[in-house]
């Protein structure tokens, strides 16, 4: 690496591992002069314009291991070439106040000693894993560092995954409780997290799958073992979306019934009314005309006689309607 006597503003740290499970900590010089025969870390933010400057020109990198660094597009993927890997990783969004859905994205390049990643937000897997370092419970060498990191970036999905469930669990016990309006926004954002969150998943269990079948020389069968196993588990959370997925959907069609047979009811509620009340009016109607000769006129207890007959008109309708069984 070439000398840049003053670190770029993106840069966030620099570390060497002691082969314990502990680090050290560098400034910028001393990474600079870090021998290359030690495991060494660096660490950026790829939206500085100085860090770009800095990857781009004394990195020493190709320009491919570049362009996988600094790269707006995050979509998971793996490359390798000359023993030297570039992986793309998202990792699940954590940070107070943020959305699980809006992932963050990891980029790092490493030839199995030294390793340069980049970022543009915060990732708590990063910073679980500095802290082990720094209590001497982390990797002991770079192979290692780089499959904790993955696991840890798998294994913090299992709560976003365990909430979603939880979420749906909740609204299916809604469900005939709660006004449907009320348990529809609440469906349709926790149907849009699980489709973002899988949107970005699903290609990084194909670049996991890619990263076991490559054949690196310091990557060794224990790590392609452990690392085996992380993605199955990021499967296992594939599958979890998808079911919260089905699920919603079919609360949403349920839900989608319920609205519908609400509606129903209460159209023939009115139906029925108005077919009661459908001979009335024409018999009020008639009875209302203003010509000459209408009976009753001059008889004081023909209103009577007239809301009598109304009555009874209604209650041979409604015991016609239950003879039917119409309600």
């Amino acid at each position: 690496m070439k000398q840049v006597k003053q670190a770029p503003k993106g840069f966030v740290h620099a570390l060497t591992l002691n082969g314990t499970g502990g680090m050290q900590k560098l400034n910028w010089q001393e990474a600079l002069n870090c021998d290359s025969s030690v495991a060494l870390w660096l660490h950026f933010d790829y939206s500085d314009e100085q860090s770009q400057q800095w990857i781009k020109k004394h990195s020493g990198l190709n320009e491919t291991a570049i362009d996988a660094l600094l790269t707006d597009d995050s979509r998971p993927h793996v490359l390798s070439q000359n023993d030297q890997l570039s992986l793309s990783l998202r990792g699940v969004n954590l940070n107070p106040g943020s959305d699980p859905e809006d992932m963050v994205s990891l980029r790092l390049w490493t030839d199995g000693k030294r390793l340069i990643s980049t970022r543009k937000r915060r990732l708590l897997s990063t910073v679980d894993l500095v802290r082990n370092l720094e209590e001497g419970r982390g990797p002991k060498d770079m192979p290692s560092l780089l499959i904790d990191w993955i696991e840890r970036i798998v294994r913090r999905m299992s709560d976003t995954v365990d909430n979603l469930e939880d979420d749906l669990l909740a609204i299916e016990d809604k469900l005939f409780s709660t006004e449907p309006r009320l348990i529809r926004a609440s469906l349709l954002q926790l149907r849009m997290q699980s489709i973002g969150i899988r949107r970005y998943i699903a290609p990084q269990r194909e670049a996991l799958n890619r990263l076991i079948a490559e054949s690196l020389s310091w990557f060794d069968e224990l790590n392609g073992l452990r690392l085996r196993s992380i993605a199955e588990r990021q499967i296992r959370h594939i599958e979890d979306i998808d079911a919260v997925r089905e699920r919603a959907s079919m609360t949403k069609e349920e839900l989608s019934s319920s609205i519908s047979e609400q509606m129903n009811q209460r159209s023939y509620v009115l139906t029925i009314v108005a077919a009661i009340f459908l001979p009335l009016g024409f018999f009020t109607g008639l009875m209302g005309i203003n010509v000459g000769g209408m009976p009753g006129v001059e008889y004081s207890p023909a209103f009577w006689i007239v809301v009598t007959m109304c009555l009874g008109i209604t209650g041979v309708l409604m015991g016609l309607f239950y003879w039917k069984k119409w309600f």
